[in-house]
């Protein structure tokens, strides 16, 4: 096996306590079925684990049910290379300790008027948190809830918390791609748009989206995406207009807290997106 990767489920709907079903993604698996040993760093009770007979050599299972309380997880594998899959953090219910610290940042990443760099990054990291459990395919963030720029080194839970203070839980919903372009295609009262992941690339032009594409594929007006998002957002808050015709899909993703600690740490050291992919003309 060569890498596992974690993704976490919200179990409780509401804030606290929170618990959480944590999964793991193994990939690297010879063909046939394998019998894999894991435990939750910090305990002592080894777990098996029977991979299916197909697997093509790749698969996801539930691992652990973390309680409320615990501010990260992270899974270790009995094997020779000591295979660890990245570490998770969810902190609505707890704190980590002050000393610790959440991967590092390569250069400065800042927000400007329009989401720039850190609101790129907040999107990727909502992505990327909820992608393998809902099938999501974008995600949107307003630069209305950052408070701070995060500064080159070190990222430490104070930074994060101070970044992100309100805490949101990322959903999913469903939307038509002629409803994402009308909202859009309204900025608020300050002039601020919504800023997309890594996916997701739009112009804005004249009060309308003239261009829009997902994973560079032009988008439809009648093509279904799953955007994750936070509730404040699509109910219409920030000054932005409220989405029309959208469907919950999924309500287990993690606060956004979390979502962007555990991007850091799995991708550090990072460096700030370049703050293009909105075009406002």
């Amino acid at each position: 096996m060569r890498k596992l990767t974690l993704s976490f489920e919200r179990t409780t709907a509401t804030k606290c306590p929170v618990t959480f079903d944590v999964y793991g993604t193994f990939e690297g698996l010879p063909p046939g079925p394998q019998l894999i040993q894991y435990r939750v760093v910090g305990t002592e009770q080894w777990k098996n684990l029977k991979s299916p007979t197909r697997h093509h050599g790749s698969f996801t299972a539930l691992l652990a049910t973390v309680p409320s309380g615990h501010t990260s997880v992270q899974i270790e594998l009995r094997q020779p290379d000591g295979l660890m899959s990245d570490t998770l953090y969810y902190f609505k219910c707890g704190m980590p300790g002050a000393d610790e610290t959440f991967g590092e940042t390569s250069e400065p990443i800042v927000r400007t008027p329009s989401g720039g760099p850190l609101a790129e990054l907040v999107a990727d990291a909502n992505l990327a948190a909820v992608q393998a459990r809902s099938g999501a395919e974008a995600a949107l963030v307003s630069r209305y809830g950052f408070h701070q720029d995060l500064d080159a080194g070190p990222v430490t839970y104070e930074e994060v918390f101070v970044t992100l203070p309100a805490g949101f839980a990322v959903d999913v919903w469903e939307v038509t791609g002629a409803a994402l372009k009308s909202v859009l295609a309204y900025p608020n009262a300050q002039g601020w748009v919504l800023t997309p992941s890594s996916s997701l690339r739009y112009t804005l032009e004249g009060g309308a989206v003239t261009e829009m594409t997902l994973n560079g594929v032009p988008v439809a007006d009648d093509q279904v995406i799953r955007v994750a998002a936070n509730y404040v957002l699509v109910g219409g808050y920030e000054g932005f207009p409220r989405w029309p015709g959208v469907t919950s899909v999924y309500h287990g993703g993690p606060d956004d807290r979390g979502a962007l600690a555990t991007y850091l740490v799995k991708n550090s050291p990072v460096s700030a997106p370049a703050g293009d992919r909105v075009t406002i003309r």
